[in-house]
């Protein structure tokens, strides 16, 4: 595949445009120069529109489109849990979690750990998320990005890589979260659109006269194992996905983990100029969440009838590219590519955010907020550098790396959200119980794991997030905290969500329920 001239000025025209765009929104105005709150949570003035176009932006990237694609093509539409139920783990973060984060002041999940259990807790967790954001997040989408770029392009993969890297770096190092976010409406639309043709294009080719019904009518015929939403056990893919635990088992930890306690999510949240600003983003992007499985699964389902023979799952996206005609063409690889580089962007400015304020800021009390935001900016030029030099060895010989990315993370999710349950709802639990489930839940996933190598990896979640709560329940009472840290307040707290929020929710639950009841 090779890129025309009309495709690469359409490519020149977006990177051009999202950089300048980047650098306006976020400039400094009447001599004002950026405080850590300006560089870090964008001066927490951001709208619902951005906070929901940001949140999917960081979310949607080419782990999800490559790597969801390759799972379409291998699994099936039963991939689509992971969007359809994360739009329903939204709306619990916005009901339930955001207005404590909010009153409490919380800037990074970190620092509620420290105003929760104590210092220690946040400074174990900061380094973990350090460790997961640039070693899995920032390497995966560098790695799945310069696969597009190079089968596109015919770019050499390592010079695509670096390319990506630095551009979504430097779009962002001056301006921070800002950049990021208000940037992101663009990205999301052009990511949308550019979803939607690939997924036109590739239907109306199977489907003929008939159109894009006939062509999706043609797939269900020909692959209907591929259109059940809830695999039995009798499916070779039963593993990755088992059946009824897709609702109501371990998916349910690892959503609640990313959406709820994950600093480069929840980030965007956080800086909102109020409480339903938040909300009303928060139930945007839920809206966002159940229209993505339509342009990042079908374009893999679609590659069972037009590239059959695909050497692994995750080339099934970039082949479907090749049907576009130029200008098209370069449209959906701008869109790929904003996809890829937001998404970049916002893992790039929370490894600055953690690493400035719970690691640097902790260790040198007093340092002025323009050092601050120095830092945090030779921070993300050095994670960039980092995942750069990591990608191809960490995840080059991977098969479907989104399969790879979910089980290695659900090591470490099952502990992370018994600390924060506990710590939002729980008085009772204690310093000794958050480290104590924290490293159960490695160790316990680790034994499980080469004692019960046939539990499929959401079971063995769901499993172990009940044996690290239950550990932690026991160690608080059995040892109870002989020095009062927590710190963080429920007093004022209200759950009561505006009428607005609570139609769209509706409506989202409304959705999932004639969604899993047509594809069961």
């Amino acid at each position: 595949m090779t890129l025309a001239t009309i495709d690469l000025a359409i490519l020149a025209i977006y990177a051009v445009a999202i950089f300048a765009l980047a650098q306006w929104v976020s400039r400094d105005k009447g001599g004002h120069k950026k405080d850590s709150t300006d560089y870090f949570l964008a001066s927490k003035a951001l709208p619902w529109w951005a906070i929901g176009a940001s949140l999917i932006a960081a979310n949607i990237s080419a782990e999800q489109i490559i790597g969801m694609s390759g799972s379409g093509y291998a699994i099936g539409l039963a991939i689509a849990s992971y969007e359809w139920m994360a739009a329903l783990t939204l709306l619990i973060v916005g009901k339930f979690f955001l207005p404590i984060f909010l009153k409490n002041g919380i800037v990074t999940m970190p620092q509620f750990l420290e105003q929760r259990y104590g210092s220690s807790v946040r400074t174990l967790m900061a380094l973990f998320w350090l460790a997961l954001y640039i070693f899995v997040n920032l390497t995966s989408i560098l790695w799945l990005g310069s696969i597009a770029v190079h089968t596109v392009t015919g770019m050499d993969q390592m010079w695509a890589l670096v390319a990506i890297g630095v551009f979504a770096l430097a779009y962002q190092l001056w301006g921070g979260l800002k950049a990021v976010a208000l940037t992101d409406i663009v990205q999301v639309t052009l990511l949308v659109l550019g979803g939607l043709i690939i997924v036109f294009l590739s239907l109306n080719k199977i489907g003929g006269d008939g159109g894009v019904v006939a062509g999706f009518t043609q797939l269900t015929d020909k692959f209907p194992e591929h259109f059940h939403m809830i695999l039995d056990k009798a499916s070779p893919h039963y593993k990755e996905l088992p059946g009824l635990s897709v609702l109501f088992g371990g998916l349910w930890v690892m959503n609640v983990s990313y959406w709820g306690f994950n600093q480069y999510i929840i980030q965007r949240a956080l800086g909102a100029k109020d409480l339903p600003e938040a909300q009303k983003g928060i139930a945007f992007a839920a809206y966002l969440k159940l229209l993505m499985p339509v342009i990042v699964v079908i374009p893999g389902l679609a590659a069972l009838i037009l590239a059959p023979n695909l050497a692994k799952p995750d080339q099934a996206y970039p082949e479907m590219m090749k049907l576009l005609p130029p200008g098209l063409l370069g449209l959906v690889f701008a869109a790929l590519v904003a996809a890829i580089v937001a998404s970049l962007a916002a893992k790039i400015n929370s490894i600055a955010t953690i690493f400035t304020l719970d690691l640097y800021a902790k260790a040198k009390p007093g340092s002025s907020e323009q050092h601050l935001v120095l830092v945090g900016r030779i921070t993300a030029v050095l994670a960039v550098i980092v995942g750069i030099l990591t990608a191809k060895p960490l995840l080059g010989a991977a098969d479907q790396v989104f399969q790879l990315i979910q089980e290695y993370t659900g090591f470490f999710t099952p502990g992370i959200v018994v600390i924060f349950m506990l710590g939002l709802f729980w008085k009772r639990a204690t310093t000794a119980s958050a480290l104590v489930a924290t490293a159960g839940s490695v160790i316990l996933s680790l034994v499980l794991k080469f004692a019960l190598p046939d539990m499929p990896f959401m079971n063995r979640v769901g499993l172990v997030f009940v044996l690290a709560l239950v550990a932690a329940v026991i160690v608080s009472l059995v040892f109870p905290q002989k020095k009062e840290v927590n710190v963080v307040s429920l007093e004022g707290v209200s759950y009561r969500t505006k009428t607005t929020f609570n139609i769209a929710g509706l409506g989202v639950i409304l959705i999932l329920i004639a969604l899993y009841a047509t594809w069961w």
